[in-house]
């Protein structure tokens, strides 16, 4: 609906004056409702602070703030797709999609299910010929039904009391009483939805209190925090283990801390709070590391790198173009990422659909043949010969025609698309730096759908309350996504983890999330 009368006043606000008004009103307001306030009048500043300082557009700046559902040429170019006609065609669906038959149910109970009247051995009840052997593969009946996420057990324990000294004899408690009233599987699985789903605590309290069984937010922190030492022994043999990866992603994102929040003085350098996300691969396999506090990614990474051991070569990392990024202290093999150059050609294709265009087609070309170095699964050589061979002179043909636009006068520097074709031409070594590492990737997608996870939490739950619960936060994603990204199952692992404590203090390496179906294995079988 457009807006009606006069416009508002415009007020300008510096950082020292919304700091001095938050804290002024802080006092008056309930923590929900004050949250509320703060969050809006930041998320105002910091648009109103863009747009004077002219770092964006509104194209985009309608991205970030609504989302946008795709940014796929597809898309983009509507009308070039249907002039294609038959010749475009449509996209296969990905393996998983669809109908889920029962091999896809992992976690599902197995029941067998003998026949009532016939046996291995009896003769054929139909043709009185041969006898019925036990066929390998059985019929299967998925059936599904709906439960509580947790559920309550109340054990009525007879007593009997003496009629003339009054003694009271207590029936024991059944060995499926435990020894506490929350079974260590409880704190597993509230740290799997908060942290692996984004499902804040206060909702998970009003959807238990539906069902009869009330689990409070305060007694679901301290069940988290009770499973968290173990796992936490993890987290730190984690970071030993990326610290040494061949390549190594990393970004950030906006994070709330109340306890870092409340402590900002407008004298502070820096009052920004941030969550940062890495992804390691170490040999065949991927690990996931999460930080939240006021360092940026590039100062999270050099500690990371503090830990890597003598001898090894330069790692390769990825990460976008903003300094910060970088590592300041440790030698890396710096590539930037072709999406976040690609992406500011796609907020001005309405306005230059053209020279957009062909950026765009150019760059897909490049994943296009990137895609059939995956699916051929070529070693990181033969992946680099190849794009050496067909991605190099499309490439090479693209950084010509951007110098053109410049030296033919074509387009306006301080253009939106001149500074976009700036932004390329100023990092085009990192940017295209597939074309001369092995192994190099095309882009930062890996970590940004990492930190998909920090955002869930941040837009669901608001914020962290302290640095310790920040912490916990961290660790547990960390083990859940590098859980994802092994294949491993995390409540598995981490019940895992919870039930043979002593045994993993005493050897964590052998109980890292892609040694645990081994372990798991041998567990089994003795």
């Amino acid at each position: 609906m457009a807006a009606k009368g006069k416009p508002p006043e415009v007020v300008q606000l510096t950082t020292a004056q919304l700091e001095q008004l938050l804290a002024e009103v802080r006092l008056l307001l309930p923590p929900a409702s004050y949250g509320l306030l703060e969050s809006l009048l930041r998320t105002l500043v910091w648009i109103m602070g863009l747009l004077e300082q002219k770092q964006t557009t509104i194209a985009r700046l309608r991205r970030i703030i609504f989302g946008e559902k795709t940014e796929k040429a597809r898309k983009i170019f509507p009308d070039a797709f249907q002039a294609m006609g038959e010749t475009a065609k449509p996209k296969a669906k990905r393996p998983g999609h669809g109908r889920k038959g029962a091999k896809d149910y992992r976690g599902a109970r197995r029941v067998k299910v003998p026949h009532p009247t016939l046996h291995p051995g009896d003769l054929c009840p139909k043709c009185l010929s041969a006898k019925l052997y036990l066929f390998k593969k059985p019929a299967q009946i998925v059936r599904i039904v709906a439960q509580p996420l947790f559920q309550a057990t109340i054990f009525e324990l007879e007593r009997l009391r003496c009629a003339l000294c009054g003694a009271l004899f207590t029936a024991p408690p059944p060995p499926e009483a435990g020894q506490s009233k929350h079974d260590p599987s409880v704190g597993i699985m509230l740290a799997l939805t908060r942290y692996g789903m984004g499902q804040p605590m206060y909702r998970t309290d009003k959807w238990q209190n539906h069902l009869g069984v009330p689990l409070p937010a305060s007694t679901q922190w301290k069940l988290i925090a009770a499973a968290s030492p173990v796992p936490e022994l993890v987290y730190e043999k984690l970071m030993d283990h990326a610290a040494n990866g061949r390549l190594i992603h990393s970004d950030d994102t906006t994070m709330r801390v109340h306890s870092l929040r409340q402590a900002i003085s407008p004298d502070d350098s820096r009052q920004g709070i941030f969550t940062t996300g890495i992804i390691s691969r170490v040999g065949p396999h991927q690990i996931a590391l999460f930080f939240t506090g006021r360092k940026h990614a590039g100062e999270n990474l050099d500690q990371i790198l503090q830990r890597r051991a003598a001898g090894l070569d330069t790692p390769i990392h990825m990460c976008d173009a903003l300094s910060r990024n970088f590592s300041k202290e440790f030698q890396t093999v710096l590539c930037n990422c072709l999406c976040h150059a690609r992406r500011g050609f796609v907020d001005l294709v309405q306005d230059f659909p053209e020279e957009c265009r062909k950026i765009i087609e150019s760059l897909a070309e490049v994943y296009r043949i990137d895609a059939l170095a995956k699916e051929q699964q070529l070693p990181d050589i033969e992946r680099l010969s190849l794009h050496q061979t067909q991605s190099k002179p499309v490439m090479e043909e693209l950084h010509l025609w951007m110098e053109q636009q410049f030296e033919q006068k074509k387009i306006e520097p301080n253009s939106g698309l001149g500074q976009a074709i700036r932004y390329m031409l100023k990092h085009w070594v990192p940017l295209t730096r597939f074309l001369s590492v092995p192994g190099a990737p095309l882009d930062n997608n890996a970590v940004e759908r990492a930190l998909k996870m920090a955002i869930l939490h941040r837009k669901n739950s608001l914020a962290f309350m302290t640095l310790r619960g920040a912490r916990i936060g961290d660790l547990f994603m960390s083990i859940i996504h590098t859980c994802e990204l092994n294949g491993i199952n995390p409540f598995d692992y981490l019940m895992a983890l919870q039930q043979h404590a002593n045994s993993v203090r005493k050897a964590i390496q052998d109980w890292l999330p892609w040694n645990y179906p081994n372990i798991r294995q041998t567990l089994d079988t003795s």
